[in-house]
């Protein structure tokens, strides 16, 4: 408790506290020492904690009425003139029934806020490990959300704490497995008080979980990797290398932190290795202990070796790529490389990101909302007579087209090549959106005609969306421009059908 806490209990006239039916709490039994014979106590008994209610209104109106009922028991000893001391466990604030009183009465009554040591806190003190280091960013989540979410933020969390087990302590264990973080969580129960415990969580029997327990996943930098022996840019040590080590290629969508997705949040932060095109790396957080190999972007075969000799030394690797990993892009190469000896037994996973095709395609509207086909223009690994040949077909089956890789500086015609190809089969005010730089500071989106398409507008980060004869361009109230292909295609009319008399059923 501190100080100031202790002074006003001894100052008040009325001590109020949270109790369930069983009338033990907590909070009165930190605070039992400062109580005097003279103080008035009003226990608030909760109506209904793990069990089932008959009240109309369920468990949420059940405690809505204690509240309102707890409130006004309050507000009698107030209007006497008598100074109320709420007592609550941690701080009052934080996930802590006072909140309900406050506001109820805060509006109404002169009221003061007497900060407390939260569990979070008391936590990491018992545990003698750091919650957050530098620019790390602590999580605290309540148990009670579904398996899928909490999975969800703590596999994005660099360090979280789980609150409010007891019963969902399965569920929290499972999350926690699922998103890799298992090994490195720790369990504290009735942090700082009779009865503490504290451990692995891996290893605490799910029968004996109080609600009055955290999960902690400490702070990740504390686990600063051991380097392998023999590589440039890898200090060398004599340590573990035996561990088992994996490469996870990863997709940073269309530009940065905006467009990850939990997993691959999660799978950056862990990472002990980072390896990519050093654009891409660069907008990845620089993490302490982590170690980044940037290379140049046209050694995707030579960078994907370099992944898995360091994952064959026990290296946990994040093979980073732009936009999704599998769309032009990383996961190829990895593959490939890791399907021949001496790396066929590395583990290699893939994890998906956000494309530019649909990253520019919902800034545009829905360009993409019916069939369409993913080319690229680049001839550096493929002949043009293949990329023209796919442009003919797919042009002529009327779907919309999301043109990759449409130009560089060493390849300035294939755009002008591309429009005359496909003005064969589409009229001349076909759409066609230039998504540039995408989720970027330079980010703009144009609508164009076919026929006005300008190569010299066309770099190769920008991305080209044309539609088919089916998709339409509006503007809107606000004068914005949208792009949108329908979901239902035109049907074709119907052959005539022969007249009964010639019909071979007729004829028989």
């Amino acid at each position: 408790m501190t100080v100031r806490a202790v002074r006003v209990i001894a100052e008040a006239d009325v001590i109020a506290y949270h109790s369930a039916r069983h009338g033990r709490s907590i909070a009165r039994s930190i605070a039992a020492e400062h109580l005097r014979a003279d103080h008035i106590e009003e226990p608030l008994v909760y109506p209904v904690t793990t069990g089932t209610t008959d009240h109309p209104g369920g468990y949420q109106g059940a405690m809505e009425e204690f509240y309102a009922e707890s409130a006004a028991r309050l507000a009698v000893h107030l209007d006497a003139g008598r100074t109320v001391a709420v007592i609550a466990e941690g701080d009052p604030l934080f996930y802590g029934s006072y909140m309900h009183m406050h506001k109820r009465l805060a509006g109404r009554y002169p009221t003061e806020v007497i900060p407390g040591v939260t569990s979070v806190s008391a936590a990491a003190a018992r545990l003698g490990t750091p919650l957050v280091e530098g620019e790390e960013v602590l999580t605290i989540l309540p148990g009670t959300l579904p398996e899928e979410e909490l999975t969800a933020r703590l596999a994005s969390a660099d360090s979280a704490v789980v609150m409010k087990l007891g019963r969902t302590f399965p569920t929290v264990r499972r999350a926690i497995e699922r998103a890799g973080r298992l090994a490195d969580a720790r369990y504290v129960e009735r942090a700082t008080m009779s009865g503490e415990r504290t451990g692995a969580l891996a290893d605490v029997d799910p029968d004996s979980v109080p609600y009055f327990s955290v999960a902690v996943l400490p702070s990740r930098i504390g686990a600063v990797p051991v380097p392998v022996p023999g590589d440039a840019g890898v200090p060398s040590n004599s340590g573990e290398t035996n561990k088992t080590g994996q490469v996870v290629v990863v997709g940073t969508g269309p530009a940065g932190p905006l467009w990850l997705t939990p997993e691959t949040r999660g799978e950056l932060a862990a990472a002990e290795d980072l390896v990519g095109y050093t654009t891409y790396l660069d907008r990845v957080p620089v993490r302490p202990g982590q170690l980044r190999h940037g290379s140049d972007n046209k050694v995707e075969s030579e960078r994907a070796e370099f992944a898995l000799d360091l994952a064959r030394r026990g290296r946990r690797v994040a093979v980073v790529s732009g936009g999704d990993p599998g769309v032009f892009a990383m996961a190829t190469a990895v593959l490939e490389v890791a399907s021949r000896a001496p790396y066929e037994d590395v583990p290699v996973r893939v994890l998906p990101g956000v494309t530019a095709a649909n990253a520019a395609a919902a800034l545009a509207g829905a360009p993409l909302g019916h069939d369409y086909a993913v080319l690229s223009l680049s001839d550096r690994l493929k002949p043009w007579e293949v990329i023209a040949e796919r442009l003919h077909a797919a042009a002529a089956a009327d779907l919309v087209l999301a043109l990759y890789n449409p130009g560089s500086r060493s390849r300035t015609w294939q755009v002008g090549k591309a429009r005359e190809l496909l003005l064969e089969h589409r009229a001349p005010d076909t759409p066609v959106v230039l998504g540039r730089d995408v989720g970027g500071a330079e980010q703009s989106v144009r609508i164009v005609r076919l026929a006005d398409l300008d190569p010299a507008q066309v770099d190769m980060r920008t991305i080209l969306l044309v539609g088919s004869s089916q998709t339409v361009t509006v503007r809107r109230g606000d004068g914005r421009q949208i792009v949108w292909t329908p979901r239902r295609y035109p049907e074709k009319p119907l052959a005539e059908s022969p007249s009964p008399e010639n019909s071979p059923k007729a004829a028989n």
